[in-house]
């Protein structure tokens, strides 16, 4: 007689029936990332009003539950800057942790957090940022709401230029 393979996988089944029913968890983080949050380390004064925002509501899982950026910060994160600054280089960005509010790209050109500027190439949409370290390895990031001021659709893979202040 011939067992099934599938008898072999019947005591697994209680264990894999509760991992799927775990909820509250934050999740798995990109390598490298760090928690951008109100309680992380201040964003540079100059423009911490612009670039911070709270945390979504539990559930939130839409865009616009998500994006938490007031339209008085989209004004001013949007608006021409009063210096170009100097670039620091070009990358190519995927989006972020939509949870992670905020006005922000991780990227391996800068070693504290610092405040800048991106630049869509192509398009020449720009925005204010917080620029915020990347540590380890992976691709330079942005916030959903960075993604969204520079009318980036969420699934492209944009090159940017960012500019330090």
């Amino acid at each position: 007689m011939t067992r099934s393979p599938f008898l072999l996988l019947l005591p697994a089944l209680p264990i894999l029936a509760a991992c799927a029913q775990m909820q509250g968890g934050s999740g798995p983080t990109a390598p490298g990332a760090a928690e951008v949050s109100p309680d992380a380390p201040d964003a540079p004064a100059e423009i911490a009003e612009v670039v911070r925002s709270p945390r979504p509501q539990a559930g939130a899982n839409t865009v616009d539950a998500l994006d938490t950026v007031t339209d008085e910060q989209r004004a001013a994160a949007t608006a021409p800057p009063a210096s170009a600054g100097r670039a620091l280089g070009e990358q190519t960005a995927s989006l972020g942790d939509p949870t992670d509010p905020g006005i922000w790209m991780r990227t391996a050109l800068v070693s504290e957090r610092r405040s800048g500027r991106v630049e869509v190439a192509g398009t020449g949409n720009s925005a204010t940022v917080e620029l915020i370290p990347l540590d380890g390895e992976g691709g330079a990031q942005l916030s959903l709401s960075a993604m969204r001021l520079l009318q980036i659709p969420l699934t492209d893979l944009p090159t940017v230029t960012v500019y330090g202040s």
